[in-house]
């Protein structure tokens, strides 16, 4: 079997821009993946575009032979940008192997250590909302300004049968105070406390907006709201960070959405700084390289909390390695796969209420209709542009 093309086909569904990745080979088998940093989708293609003039004609069953020339083949070792490209590249691959192999992808990462995988959705989902919004910031976070509507969001997740409660800290339009949203933050998860009891996990998603000083005052004064995780505190750029922060509070941690491959990640693993790493499948390198992380985190009994912002084809790809990995802890899931874009994206596996279940495809799980999906191309489209009051910008 051989390669004979590969194409990016970019997609434009409510509150998100996707970028698929279709692999064709000479045997009739085509395997989609997905890239990651989609709202730069156009470098994806340029990437994917300079890679496709030599991996055509390549046996696609060697993936990580691909994986190890497409990393290092550019003389500087992938980044985020590249880091994408591949994992797009490596997902499909993965999907036409398990096609020619008539298998899921999870039996080829050596099978299945659980029935169905836990999954915590974000609040202020609703089908209705996601139609009538392209902005995925309102959307994640709709309804969860005051300490009220944090309580009544946090009320209906319980009655919905959810296990876990994620929300972050809040701004006023694209101006970001990082004290004054930690307070915020912290009114609003006393609300949900007080308004669920310990029915509900708590977590939050710092996005990396915090400096070391204003993430140290947050722990301290949640303390006693006894979260279940605090996510990415810290800017990526500053792993040593997470050094004292670890030294200084007892709150389980995790990091990791921005980081590009195993080596990024080797630190707050080797010393053992963060209980869960976030790894990105889209952005870092693909399945291949996210099973390699997810084994280095084992060894220091590390759990792995899989970022999904994406379509199908990141649920599902995340969704066979939880299937795989003994140390998998519960999966994001921002869109519930029957929702986003039905006539682009078939899915082999449900959501069924807070579980996602086990596909018994081979490959992937995931039918692509290619022409549905040209009725959908892709805008360009920004994320905010958080902002301090001087004017100085900071992280969304």
């Amino acid at each position: 079997m051989k390669i004979t093309d590969i194409e990016v086909i970019p997609v434009q569904a409510p509150g998100r821009t996707l970028a698929p990745v279709l692999v064709s080979t000479d045997e009739g088998i085509t395997g989609v993946g997905e890239a990651g940093l989609q709202r730069r989708w156009k470098a994806i293609e340029g990437a994917v575009e300079h890679m496709k003039r030599w991996l055509i004609g390549e046996d696609p069953m060697r993936i990580d032979h691909l994986w190890q020339r497409m990393f290092r083949g550019g003389f500087y070792p992938a980044d985020r940008l590249i880091g994408s490209a591949i994992a797009g590249i490596d997902i499909a691959l993965w999907d036409i192997k398990g096609k020619a192999l008539g298998a899921p992808i999870y039996q080829l990462l050596g099978g299945r250590c659980r029935d169905w995988v836990q999954c915590f959705l974000t609040p202020g989902y609703s089908p209705a909302m996601m139609a009538e919004t392209t902005d995925c910031f309102k959307f994640m976070t709709a309804g969860l300004d005051e300490p009220s509507s944090t309580a009544a969001q946090a009320k209906w997740c319980l009655e919905q049968g959810h296990k876990f409660f994620r929300i972050g800290p809040p701004s006023d339009g694209d101006l970001f105070e990082p004290r004054v949203a930690v307070r915020r933050l912290l009114d609003n998860l006393r609300a949900a406390r007080e308004a669920v009891g310990d029915k509900l996990e708590l977590m939050i998603d710092a996005h990396g907006r915090l400096n070391l000083a204003e993430a140290l005052l947050f722990c301290r004064e949640a303390w006693d709201l006894q979260l279940y995780l605090a996510e990415d505190l810290l800017h990526s750029e500053h792993p040593d960070g997470y050094r004292q922060l670890r030294a200084h509070t007892a709150i389980p941690l995790a990091a990791g959405e921005q980081w590009a491959n195993k080596w990024e990640f080797r630190q707050v693993i080797e010393e053992e700084l963060v209980d869960y790493v976030r790894i990105d499948i889209c952005i870092a390198g693909g399945l291949t390289e996210a099973k390699k992380i997810a084994a280095m985190a084992e060894t220091h009994f590390i759990q792995t909390l899989c970022h999904n912002p994406l379509g199908p084809i990141n649920t599902a790809a995340a969704l066979h390695l939880d299937l795989a990995c003994p140390n998998a802890g519960p999966q994001e899931v921002i869109y519930p796969p029957a929702t986003m874009l039905p006539d682009v994206f078939g899915c082999a596996f449900e959501l069924q209420g807070d579980r996602l279940t086990v596909p018994t495809a081979p490959g992937l799980g995931i039918a692509f209709n290619r022409e549905a999906a040209l009725r959908h191309p892709a805008d360009m489209t920004e994320p905010p542009h958080f902002h301090c009051a001087d004017g100085a910008f900071t992280n969304y």
